[in-house]
């Protein structure tokens, strides 16, 4: 009564306080000007969009325009997702020469080598990417979008401002998430161009780090080169960083795409330019020719941008315009094409190793070795070099533990007497430990393997989780009736053979999911939830078997110690959740989940004592 007293009695912000957004958010810092206003959001579960118009200081947002651009921009309408990433919406009346000033961007560059060239658009946005096509004279356009929030701002809500440019009849817009579309697309592509969607700032303080990406992995490269004509290209731009990171990422990944498709000389595929604050990678499928090396070299001159690689450059052409201490892109090019990749990769300040289906963090640059010296150099901009978002999770993981271990000992020690033997306690304590990890390890690393098939992360959580919790609920109630019918009334010989299927089942989902995946990646999104329900089901089900087969045999011996058991596992859980991101990160999805089985193998011993064991081996020979 006294709690539901003050609660009424408080003011209404100090019991549920608004949530606000950071200052150092781009949406905050756009709203600081003067008449800048809010003149429409749309919210859903794939983020907030804020559209801000600013009559007194327009937007004028062209990522990577060049220092020789004359022109103005037309009036723009920045749409901010999540109150960061921008993009823009831009007045246009159908006059292309209005947006000339795109042709002197960095992403442009395809344009001076191919013709009225057929262009897939990965990530739509506002429609800057797509003006620049149309422009550029391109024979048709279709452009990806996964929001379908954003297509409705661009397509519908503001068709007028923009020119209608996405009801043209070159043009087709498609809802669908980036990876899937090319992967299952049935046209071929001179051009397929992956804008700049996220905000450099984002970038900077490195909080996508922990984000599963599949746009950026060699799987997907090799996907986009799958569908290009014999010579397309793909285009890829990037936030420039001093020491460069995404741009020699993006470069090593390329080669290794290449070189897994049979290409045995990959730098004649390659092509990268910067400008003062992008990169824009191309990747060709055939070798380039001697025009196209002589359009690029003309489009570097004319823009004052720099070349960092192509086909024959010298360290003569390089560091020209926008000059560096030391010009990395170039440096780095030369070792990821050469003799000495590994050991370059190894010695690099930040991890750049290609990203993968299996570990596809591509925003995650972070070494610890280098943290000495970044945290040595705070105070000339080192602290700014750091993926911070690594570091958080992991001081989370450290508190958590320490945490953990508190409330796990310490009621053992309380209760020491009633607990039973110290090596019961200790053999008991383990198994639940194990279950939390194992089950959770799994878990989630099916959350983030099931974000290529099913489209986003929101979806996988959504799909994964509620799968895993209702079959292997399922598999807690008929677990006592598995061990009756299978385990002879053995708990423990019951958690066994349980165990062992998880064990065979996890190896074949991870021989078989990849192929799986790549076959019914074009199923529609109702289809793929039932599929991704029915791959769960099995496994989560004897999943869920070991912690009621375990807590029935520890309580048959120690009633008592079932509320610790309860809390063992609670924690385990709680650990593993934020252990099994940090595990992907190193040893890839699949390094995760062998873990978890070879703790759901070793699980069983710890619970039974030498008979038990002795009367198990003859069952399992």
């Amino acid at each position: 009564m006294a709690a539901a007293f003050v609660a009424v009695s408080l003011p209404p912000s100090w019991v549920a306080p608004e949530p606000h957004m950071s200052q150092y958010k781009g949406l905050r810092t756009a709203l600081e000007v003067p008449n800048a206003r809010v003149i429409e959001e749309r919210s859903s579960p794939l983020g907030l969009l804020t559209v801000v118009e600013s009559p007194t200081i327009p937007f004028r947002y062209a990522p990577g325009l060049s220092l020789a651009n004359t022109q103005e921009p037309p009036a723009q309408l920045a749409v901010f997702t999540d109150g960061d990433s921008i993009a823009a919406i831009t007045a246009y009346g159908g006059d292309p020469a209005k947006v000339a000033y795109l042709d002197r961007t960095t992403a442009a560059l395809p344009y001076r080598i191919l013709e009225r060239p057929r262009v897939l658009i990965l990530g739509a946005g506002g429609g800057e990417q797509v003006l620049l096509a149309l422009r550029a004279g391109a024979d048709t356009v279709d452009a990806v979008e996964v929001n379908p929030q954003m297509i409705d701002l661009a397509r519908n809500r503001f068709a007028d401002f923009a020119g209608g440019i996405f009801s043209r009849p070159n043009l087709r817009l498609h809802l669908a998430e980036a990876r899937a579309f090319a992967a299952t697309a049935g046209e071929r592509y001179d051009l397929i161009q992956m804008p700049l969607l996220d905000s450099f700032s984002a970038a900077a303080a490195g909080v996508q780090s922990l984000h599963e990406n599949y746009t950026y992995t060699v799987e997907a490269m090799r996907d986009y080169l799958a569908i290009l004509g014999p010579d397309g290209v793909v285009a890829i731009t990037r936030w420039l960083r001093v020491p460069p990171r995404d741009s020699l990422k993006l470069f090593a990944t390329a080669t290794a795409a290449l070189e897994a498709e049979g290409v045995a000389e990959p730098d004649r595929h390659l092509a990268l330019i910067r400008s003062w604050n992008t990169a824009t990678l191309l990747v060709a499928k055939s070798p380039f020719k001697g025009e196209d090396i002589a359009a690029i070299r003309s489009f570097a001159a004319e823009n004052f941008f720099d070349i960092s690689w192509v086909p024959g450059i010298s360290a003569s052409d390089v560091n020209r315009f926008n000059q560096l201490d030391q010009e990395y892109l170039y440096e780095g090019a030369l070792a990821l094409l050469g003799p000495e990749r590994a050991d370059f990769i190894e010695r690099y300040k930040f991890a750049i190793a290609p990203a993968t289906d299996n570990r596809p963090y591509f925003f995650d640059f972070f070494r610890w070795r280098a943290l000495p010296e970044f945290l040595a150099l705070r105070t000339q901009g080192g602290a700014a070099m750091l993926d911070w978002s690594y570091l958080i999770l992991v001081t989370t993981l450290v508190q958590a533990a320490i945490l953990s271990a508190v409330l796990i000992l310490l009621p053992l020690w309380i209760r020491r007497d009633a607990l039973g033997k110290a090596l019961h306690r200790l053999r008991f304590g383990l198994y639940f430990l194990a279950l939390g990890l194992a089950f959770l390890f799994i878990e989630i690393a099916f959350i983030q393997r099931f974000v290529l098939f099913l489209g986003h992360p929101f979806y996988a959580v959504a799909v994964v989780l509620a799968g895993f919790l209702a079959f292997a609920g399922l598999g807690s109630a008929v677990a006592a009736r598995w061990a009756a019918a299978v385990g002879r009334g053995s708990a423990v010989r019951g958690i066994a053979l349980a165990v062992g299927v998880i064990a065979i089942l996890a190896a074949t989902y991870l021989l078989a999911l990849p192929s799986v995946f790549e076959r019914l990646l074009a199923f529609p999104d109702a289809a793929k939830i039932a599929i991704a329900l029915l791959l769960i089901a099995p496994l989560a089900l004897f999943m869920g078997m070991p912690f009621p087969l375990g807590l029935g045999h520890v309580g048959a011996r120690s009633e008592t110690f079932i509320p610790w058991a309860w809390g063992i596992n609670g924690c385990a859980s709680v650990l593993s959740a934020i252990l099994a991101t940090l595990l992907a990160m190193h040893v890839g999805f699949s390094g995760v989940v062998m873990i978890a089985v070879v703790l759901y193998l070793v699980a069983p011993a710890l619970l039974a004592n030498r008979l038990t064991i002795r009367t198990m081996i003859p069952f399992r020979s």
